[in-house]
């Protein structure tokens, strides 16, 4: 090869690197200034630079501050949050899982229309159902409670999506149409054999899943009154807002609160990210290739 040909891929290589650096630094300043905020007093916040160190390490005790604030509120958000993600991201999941898998692999009246039906659920923003749900379930009374953030989550159109796309190439119909020659039943078939050669693709829908559900505002915000049942991102918020009128007041800021509950509240994400990170590599890359 010519070094003609190589000069402009070198320079489009230093060109891609210099973008993904830029980029990383955009993602991880905010971290850095909140962490290294989350470490510092009251007072040697107001008065340093934010993206240094500066005074005593007080990060266990804000910790201790976050969760002792308002009677343990922190505390109950977060296990809301976890109760809104495990019930709705999980059984969102394994309902996607169950129509893609029938949507990929059975024959019935009418399968076409779901496609294009299903394309327009993944372009509509979730934001422009939110008032339209929120009129429903206020008609059914379900309102202020957890099942109004809860039955919403259970629906994924674009998880159904990948789900469908993935199963399409993961499951060869030759072994299925074999199971069921040996006399196994369908829910057998999906249990053994189906499952197994999905759960790649099923580790990128979960975590699409888990972040939706957990940075989850919005819909909450509209759907709940009582702040017992409000998710950490809701009352971070209702936080925030309590902190603006104490400032105006002349009142106790609780800046260091919601600065610590904001970086306890993205360590669930992250953690998860990470653990599960070689699985939803495999699963992206494995759906992006066929034969």
């Amino acid at each position: 090869m010519s070094r003609t040909a190589i000069a402009p891929r070198r320079r489009k290589s230093v060109v891609l690197t210099l973008m993904m650096c830029l980029f990383l630094v955009y993602t991880l300043v905010p971290i850095v200034w909140l962490f290294i905020n989350a470490t510092k007093t009251q007072d040697a916040r107001l008065n340093s630079f934010g993206l240094w160190f500066s005074g005593k390490f007080s990060l266990w005790q804000n910790i201790h501050d976050t969760f002792a604030y308002a009677d343990g509120q922190f505390g109950r958000w977060l296990l809301n949050t976890l109760l809104y993600v495990v019930i709705g991201a999980g059984c969102g999941t394994l309902l996607a899982t169950l129509a893609g898998y029938g949507l990929a692999r059975f024959d019935f009246p009418g399968k076409r229309v779901f496609f294009p039906m299903l394309l327009g659920a993944v372009a509509i923003p979730a934001t422009a159902l939110a008032v339209p749900t929120f009129l429903m379930f206020s008609k059914l009374g379900m309102t202020n409670t957890p099942w109004a953030v809860i039955i919403p989550s259970l629906i994924n159109p674009f998880g159904l999506y990948l789900v469908w796309y993935f199963a399409d190439d993961a499951l060869p119909a030759e072994v299925l149409a074999a199971a069921r020659i040996d006399g196994a039943g369908e829910f057998r078939i999906f249990r053994s054999i189906a499952l197994r050669l999905l759960m790649p693709g099923l580790v990128p829908v979960l975590l699409f899943s888990f972040v939706t559900a957990w940075n989850n505002y919005f819909l909450p915000l509209i759907m709940l009154s009582d702040t017992k049942w409000f998710p950490i991102t809701v009352g971070l918020n209702n936080w925030s807002m309590q902190n603006q009128q104490a400032v105006t007041a002349s009142g106790h800021p609780i800046d260091n609160i919601i600065l610590t509950g904001s970086l306890l509240s993205i360590i669930p994400t992250i953690v998860v990210f990470l653990v599960l990170q070689r699985y939803w590599e495999a699963g992206l890359v494995s759906g992006s290739v066929k034969e």
